[in-house]
């Protein structure tokens, strides 16, 4: 078991609520995703999340069929505000307070970003979450999660994504690729190692907000890096390879 913490950062791309749909919003998945929050929520760990959007529509690929870019990331925008809602109506399924704040204004359907009213809802027990990404085209819910996370205060990122850490080379067309145990910011950086896209890292680096990567696919595994088990890829330390 590794250190407990009291306020942190949870990032959850879109593509993890698609489960083994092609695309769109899998509920056994955002299901399951809430309990294993409801679990950490309950032992008084405060959890903020940002979540991406790119089950619905990815900014990149939008600018990428000739759409402009701009107007592509605001539709990718868009697309995590309707992810963020259906995860607050998933966790307040199960009785879990939670609060949507948008970088987009659309007061009829969740609160605008405020800072210290984000602050104030975590420190009573809610979950946040960050929806509309930054508000400005160019930038990732990645760096989305950095900014967010500096601006909370919270203790530390965790990233779920498709593989069980950070590996010098794509352990899905090299067998012989390493995971990283652990990771220096300027390691990533240099290397351009895929941990964040490097506007991320730099802000972390620069706010020394650490970075834990880990596995959503396996199940248990959000209440598990939440709750401080040392599982994944740890940014921010020495640098080792397993």
């Amino acid at each position: 078991m590794g250190r407990t913490y009291k306020r942190v950062l949870l990032k959850l791309s879109g593509e993890a609520l698609m489960g083994s749909l092609p695309y769109g919003i899998d509920p056994a998945v955002v299901q399951s995703f809430a309990a294993e929050i409801a679990d950490v929520v309950a032992k008084d760990i405060q959890v903020a999340i940002v979540v991406g959007g790119g089950n619905i529509f990815r900014g990149v690929k939008g600018a990428a069929g000739g759409m402009d870019r701009a107007t592509a990331d605001y539709i990718g925008m868009i697309a995590t505000i309707m992810n963020a809602m259906t995860l607050q109506d998933a966790l307040e399924q199960i009785e879990v307070p939670t609060r949507v704040q948008t970088a987009i204004s659309m007061q009829e359907i969740a609160e605008p970003y405020i800072r210290r009213r984000a602050m104030r809802h975590l420190e009573r027990g809610r979950v946040v979450i960050f929806g509309g990404g930054s508000g400005n085209p160019f930038f990732t819910t990645d760096t989305t999660a950095a900014l967010r996370a500096a601006e909370i205060d919270a203790e530390i990122i965790f990233k779920g994504t498709k593989v069980d850490g950070v590996y010098d080379s794509d352990p899905n067309t090299n067998p012989n690729a390493r995971r990283f145990k652990s990771l220096t910011y300027s390691h990533a950086l240099t290397h351009d190692i895929g941990v964040m896209d490097s506007t991320a890292i730099a802000l972390c680096k620069d706010n020394d907000i650490p970075i834990s990567v880990f596995a959503l696919s396996v199940s248990g595994n959000i209440r598990r890096a939440l709750m401080g088990e040392t599982i994944g890829t740890f940014v921010g330390g020495s640098c080792d390879i397993s």
